[in-house]
């Protein structure tokens, strides 16, 4: 018996994902392409953590952060798109409660996760920028903690709701998405959820509130030196040093709002529309983290392009 069910007494021992409908015609369009997806994924971050695990130039704080978001992400993927694939092809919509359960977990722990590593790498700009003669000796003492902090915290804190969850016994067995959600499935409840849904508000200020302030102090704090340094090469170089982090928080946090949106909105958009803000957070991030740092950081862009040529050569010489 799984450990999921060993706590639920509920008569209910599957959900129905009501929103695959959409995916009955071209379902075999949609499989190709949420395959591709996830084949691109799987090779971009495979990729970016190779390299970093590769080149020893490469074991500084800054990359090894780099390559978590790449785990990260390949974790993200992982809980959403083999379930997706399956599903799409299978002529029941039901998944089991056991699995609705794991599936949920595992993507709020994703979630969770890439906001926090997002902002441990933006306490590294920090350091970076405002510390740039002690940083390698701060950042080298630190990044180990941080790394384990973004992943134990995660995994841990949101335990706590998600044992609430479990321990649920369910009337409905409906669920109008692509994936299983902890708020919806606690809809599903035949006993009263007042006391879940307080923690599950209680929990989203706790997840991520303490990396709101982190991000904006590290960038308040960039933006003062930016502000003091009297040479426009120096602030100009300091900047650069954030677009990459920049653009990946930004990504992460309008596929958020996406997913905000279109449970808020949901009468309003096409199912073509839905389906795309729904997936936004756990699909892009994962598929343009990989580029922006590969392409958008000059040491890693220099070792992809080493390794293409060192690949090219053996070719050649085959």
């Amino acid at each position: 018996m799984s450990i999921f069910n060993r706590f639920n007494l509920s008569d209910v021992t599957s959900i129905y994902l009501t929103g695959y409908h959409g995916m009955e015609k071209p379902k075999e369009l949609y499989f190709i392409l949420f395959l591709i997806t996830y084949l691109v994924i799987i090779l971009e971050s495979l990729t970016l953590i190779g390299v970093v695990c590769v080149y020893k130039s490469l074991h500084e704080p800054m990359y090894i952060l780099i390559s978590n978001l790449a785990v990260n992400g390949l974790y993200g993927g992982t809980a959403l798109l083999p379930a997706l694939l399956s599903n799409v092809l299978s002529r029941s919509r039901e998944i089991s409660l056991a699995l609705c359960q794991t599936q949920l977990y595992a993507i709020h722990t994703y979630a969770i996760t890439e906001f926090t590593i997002l902002a441990a790498m933006s306490y590294d700009r920090y350091i970076a920028v405002c510390f740039p003669l002690t940083y390698h000796t701060i950042m080298s003492q630190r990044v180990f903690k941080l790394v384990i902090l973004t992943w134990i915290y995660p995994l841990v804190a949101f335990f706590v709701v998600f044992g609430i969850t479990v321990r649920m016994t369910f009337c409905g067995k409906s669920i109008d998405k692509v994936y299983c959600l902890n708020y919806l499935l606690v809809q599903l409840s035949c006993s009263d959820t007042t006391v879940a849904n307080i923690v599950g508000l209680l929990s989203v200020v706790l997840y991520t509130f303490p990396q709101i302030i982190m991000v904006l102090f590290s960038y308040v704090q960039i933006l003062r030196v930016c502000v003091k340094s009297n040479s426009s090469q120096s602030r100009l170089k300091a900047l650069r040093t954030c677009i990459p982090h920049l653009l990946s928080i930004s990504n992460y946090s309008v596929g958020c709002f996406f997913e905000i949106a279109q449970g808020r909105f949901k009468n309003t958009f096409s199912y073509q529309t839905k389906l795309f803000l729904a997936l936004y957070f756990l699909i892009f991030p994962p598929i343009l983290n990989p580029v922006i740092y590969g392409l958008g950081t000059r040491v890693i862009r220099l070792k992809l392009f080493q390794v293409f040529c060192k690949h090219r050569r053996k070719v050649q010489t085959l």
